[in-house]
């Protein structure tokens, strides 16, 4: 029996481990993977303390400050259940089962998929959902990045200093997300934007060769070798059992993070906090630990 179980190690989920530790709990960590979104993130320059940083370099930095607690992670384990048991907290893994006197659901969020033709004939041939993973193997090439908001711009700064030239597909008026970031992809001259564009289906041979795309009354074929899909995400919260969520799948927490299952807590972009950012994820996750502290203290 734990005090706590933190499930996923991502900004939300690291930073509670920490507070954890400082508290001295006896807590376990359950992750598929550490770092989550932020390990897809290319620079980051809001991410107080560096003005510049690399994804992958901020996840190093936090899951260098967790294990300096010699903390304990259950790596590579799918949670595939989180329920209340009386006053007890199961969670039930692809692996083992689990008891807690309290939880904190950070599990974050997965990449939405297109849903066109050819969309899962090429996962992995050349359409990808991660820019800062696959993005090098694209140098030199013609590439699609399907999208408009701040995740498809940060692709689309990885890869205007990667690919030969690169199309962003938005189906919007215009594109969303950061100025700044918006201001740098304008002024390259290996992109070309399309507004109001919409993919309709992925083609190639043994690999993507080209994208079929609506562009206004127009149908055109776009000859590329790879395809980064950025249309959003979706919450990781389908094996949380008995807690209230919105109509995207977000689980609805108060302002200490509480669900409405007693024990059952939330953080990071997993809930229904409205913006989704790292830095806010971080606090989100020390915050969570608190709540779960002081409820852990009482049962």
């Amino acid at each position: 029996m734990y005090d706590l179980i933190i499930v996923g190690a991502g900004p939300a989920g690291i930073t509670a481990s920490v507070y954890a530790a400082r508290k001295k709990m006896d807590f376990l960590v359950v992750t598929g993977d550490i770092g989550g979104q932020t390990a897809w993130s290319g620079d980051i320059g809001n991410y107080t303390g560096y003005q510049f940083i690399t994804g992958p370099d901020l996840v190093g930095k936090f899951e260098e400050h967790m294990f300096s607690y010699n903390t304990s992670v259950k790596g590579g384990e799918e949670v595939i259940e989180v329920t209340r048991a009386g006053e007890v907290i199961l969670v039930k893994t692809d692996k083992a089962s689990y008891q807690a006197k309290a939880v904190i659901v950070a599990s974050g969020k997965r990449s939405r998929e297109l849903g066109v033709p050819g969309e899962k004939e090429y996962k992995n041939k050349g359409i990808s959902y991660c820019a800062t993973c696959d993005g090098p193997l694209f140098s030199a090439k013609n590439v699609a990045i399907i999208g408009g908001g701040n995740s498809a711009l940060d692709a689309a700064l990885q890869l205007i200093k990667i690919a030969k030239y690169t199309y962003i597909i938005n189906n919007t008026p215009k594109l969303g997300g950061d100025a700044l970031m918006r201001q740098k992809i304008e002024e390259a001259r290996n992109v070309e934007i399309l507004n109001n564009a919409e993919v309709t289906a992925v083609l190639g041979g043994e690999m993507v060769n080209a994208v079929k795309v609506n562009y206004g009354e127009e149908e055109k074929i776009l000859p590329v070798e790879g395809v980064f899909v950025e249309i959003g995400l979706i919450p990781n919260a389908d094996f949380v059992k008995g807690v209230e969520k919105n109509s995207r799948g977000e689980i609805k927490v108060n302002s200490r993070n509480e669900t409405n299952s007693p024990g059952i807590f939330a953080a990071g972009d997993v809930t229904d906090v409205p913006e989704k950012q790292i830095i806010i994820a971080a606090g989100e996750g020390a915050k969570a630990c608190l709540s779960a502290f002081r409820y852990a203290a009482q049962h």
